[in-house]
């Protein structure tokens, strides 16, 4: 018997028809408005891998950084994306987490997994006219204000700058332990934490934890380098902060005796869909969060501010401190986090 039109019809509504996209990407220079300098160097500039995810004309963006202290090489994540563009490129558009199971396959670096899930979450919920709030049920009730980063200097320059900004949190970068600057800091009555990348002696930090002037900082970021710390108590005066100690596919329950806080940085993690379940686990111990990032454009800050609503502190001041940034999204203006509510991430390209 043969088929009427309207059977072909009905028969073609109930075919899943696959949809796939196409991966591409380009390494970006950034010029630094001034020279960056922390507990690892000095820098003029950083490159970025723009990783872009397209369907029908419908592109989603993520990003990561190249980190010379991190061993992080953006040439070797496009041998790896040349090797792999082809099972992007076959792989139907599903949700977001369905994908992320996926990239899990690959065996990629935090780095690079993260630009991809990025990506597509951008990609997935412009398709589906939703933004990634709205897809994951995440209410703006309140934000914290990000702050802004101090480079290495002198503890008298550091000071200038903070009483001249117009921000009203500030994350002052350290290479080395000074008593007396952190006297001047605290005499400052500004909001204000301290980020060693590493650069503190175990003496340091016990005589910090058991110093009540430590309880002035707002928190005290990756005090010694990692794996070290063992002598820190969560429980004296400083509020510890666990950064580089706090990666793809940390134990949470190590860190929770000497740490009371963990940052969040999508990069390290591997994306917005390890973040939440990350978020998850860390509330349930207690710790308090941060949402942090690189030095990044708006792509790379549009991602993270999404996840502004569910932490207690924000540094996400990377596109601030580029002199040419490359897309519009969600904003810092002065550390108020202004998110953008379009579909996904809201991410396009200027």
């Amino acid at each position: 018997m043969p088929f009427l039109k309207s059977d072909i019809v009905q028969i073609f509504l109930f075919i899943d028809i696959p949809t796939f996209m196409n991966v591409s990407w380009q390494i970006v220079r950034f010029e630094l408005k001034e020279t960056f300098s922390i507990a690892y160097g000095n820098y003029s500039h950083r490159e970025a891998l723009i990783i872009t995810l397209d369907h029908k004309g419908v592109s989603g963006y993520g990003e990561c950084t190249a980190i010379d202290y991190y061993n992080i090489k953006l040439e070797d994540f496009v041998i790896k994306l040349n090797s792999i563009k082809t099972l992007i490129d076959n792989h139907q558009i599903i949700y977001p987490t369905v994908f992320y199971d996926f990239l899990l396959t690959l065996e990629l670096p935090s780095f690079l997994r993260s630009a991809l899930d990025c990506g597509y979450w951008d990609l997935y919920g412009k398709l589906e006219n939703k933004s990634f709030l709205e897809l994951n049920t995440i209410e703006i009730n309140k934000l914290p204000e990000s702050s802004i980063t101090i480079s290495v200097a002198s503890v008298e320059d550091q000071i200038k700058k903070i009483e001249t900004s117009n921000w009203s949190k500030f994350k002052v970068k350290c290479n080395h332990f000074d008593k007396k600057a952190i006297q001047k800091l605290v005499a400052l009555d500004k909001n204000i934490a301290l980020d060693s990348n590493g650069s503190f002696t175990p003496e340091d930090c016990i005589w910090l934890q058991n110093e009540v002037v430590s309880s002035q900082f707002s928190y005290i970021e990756q005090p010694m380098k990692p794996d070290n710390y063992s002598v820190l108590d969560c429980n004296l005066y400083a509020n510890w902060m666990a950064d580089e100690d706090c990666q793809d596919n940390i134990n949470l329950l190590t860190l929770q005796p000497h740490y009371s806080s963990i940052n969040i940085k999508l990069v390290k993690c591997g994306g917005l869909t390890p973040a939440l379940h990350l978020i998850k686990e860390a509330r349930a111990l207690n710790f308090k969060l941060m949402i942090g990032c690189m030095t990044e454009s708006t792509i790379g800050i549009s991602a993270g501010a999404v996840l502004a609503p569910l932490v207690d502190y924000a540094d996400l001041d990377g596109a601030n401190l580029i002199a040419n940034d490359i897309a519009n999204g969600s904003r810092v203006v002065n550390g108020k986090i202004q998110v953008e509510d379009k579909p996904g991430l809201g991410i396009s390209i200027l």
